[in-house]
């Protein structure tokens, strides 16, 4: 184990508990003689002062009556770990465990949420951030329909076969509405996008929304019953109900023009974007770290944190949208993709396209009524780790 071989040694594994330090381990286990030598040997490795409650750390001693420490081993995490040599010549030197790579699939039906489907779908709900983050700018997530669908192509990886985490989507699909979006992934000028069937980028020159997820409690109106004031008002954006200290992120890139508290619409900020759009977003409980006038963002940067300051019932974002200086529904925002696939790499993004589109078509969306077979793929597939591999 780490690298070690233990025939003639005894193991012993813990964990760190809470308020203690090497020092007090290495007193518990007889190593104290060393340990002027180890913080000498570790200083330029690691800071032992970083060790972290509930880590775990293993001890290789002699088999003899003595039980003479060895080796310490400091796991900083699930791959990563740190190990003391003990011996004659104290040494200390890092090391990680190998990592295992796995490319799997799934696919799920909405029923209730997206989380309660990722998790139908055999997978944790973590990978319904990720989904979200690839649809961001073309699937509306405030507004998803019962039986919408997704399938996904992603990676998992393992320690000892043991799942340590999820990485990266590879390749996606959802059916929203009716309407079938594909996220094909092809790196065009040294950068990686999800590009439709056509070749046209899912990215947007803005997000769909400000909030990763929420619901909309009010929507745009001329003429709306303002639930404070009780009097008959325009109501020009829209409500997202969400709680306190949700993130709030910025549409699309642009300049802060405004960024301070008013009476109605409480801590308020408005980026202006281009000559033609800008955004309003209200009621906030605090803005994030940076944001002021003047000051530039990008798209999907946090800027600030649902709340309900000014004229407001309870926490919520109220959303608005200008162009050319009028207000528009936020729902109704058109916005065009940035730079589709070039016509020199056509040809290959249409092989890479008609290999994921496959792969795609094929998987089946999964629901509890199923046995989990933890979305392996059977010996009669083709192996298609190797497939991703060759496509990276």
């Amino acid at each position: 184990i780490y690298g070690i071989v233990i025939d003639t040694l005894k193991v012993k594994t813990n964990y760190i508990h809470p308020d203690e330090f090497l020092s007090t381990i290495f007193a518990e286990n007889k190593i104290s003689g060393k340990l002027n030598e180890v913080l000498k040997k570790a200083k330029n490795i690691f800071d032992v002062r970083k060790i972290k409650s509930g880590q775990k750390y293993t001890i290789l001693t002699s088999k003899d009556s003595a039980e003479t420490p060895e080796y310490f081993i400091y796991e900083k995490n699930k791959v990563d770990y740190i190990v003391f040599d003990l011996r004659d010549s104290v040494k200390v030197y890092e090391g990680k465990k190998k990592l295992e790579r796995k490319v799997k699939e799934t696919g799920g039906i909405i029923k209730s949420n997206l989380w309660f489907a990722m998790e139908d779908a055999g997978v944790k709900p973590v990978l319904a951030n990720d989904l979200s983050d690839i649809f961001a700018w073309t699937v509306d997530f405030f507004g998803l329909q019962l039986n919408d669908k997704f399938k996904i192509i992603y990676e998992e990886y393992f320690v000892n076969d043991t799942s340590i985490g999820y990485g990266k989507i590879l390749a996606a699909y959802f059916e929203h509405y009716g309407d079938t979006i594909y996220a094909i992934p092809f790196k065009q000028d040294s950068t990686e996008n999800f590009y439709d069937l056509d070749g046209s980028s899912l990215k947007k020159a803005f997000l769909k929304a400000p909030l990763k997820f929420s619901r909309i409690s009010s929507g745009f109106s001329y003429a709306r019953r303002h639930p404070i004031l009780k009097i008959v008002r325009p109501h020009l954006g829209v409500d997202y109900a969400a709680p306190s200290g949700t993130p709030v992120y910025a549409l699309g890139d642009g300049i802060v023009v405004k960024a301070y508290y008013t009476r109605g619409g409480g801590n308020y900020i408005k980026i202006k974007h281009n000559s033609v759009y800008a955004t309003g977003y209200m009621h906030l409980k605090a803005f994030a770290k940076g944001i002021h006038p003047g000051v530039r963002v990008h798209q999907g940067q946090l800027i600030g944190y649902v709340g309900k300051t000014g004229l407001a019932t309870g926490p919520h974002l109220d959303f608005r949208v200008w162009q050319n200086g009028k207000n528009i529904n936020p729902l109704n925002l058109k916005a065009p993709p940035v730079e589709p696939v070039k016509p020199e790499n056509k040809d290959a993004f249409d092989k890479i396209k008609m290999i994921y589109k496959d792969w795609l078509d094929k998987i089946k969306y999964k629901t509890l009524s199923e046995p989990d077979n933890k979305n392996s793929k059977s010996s009669a597939e083709p192996d298609k780790d190797d497939i991703a591999n060759k496509l990276l």
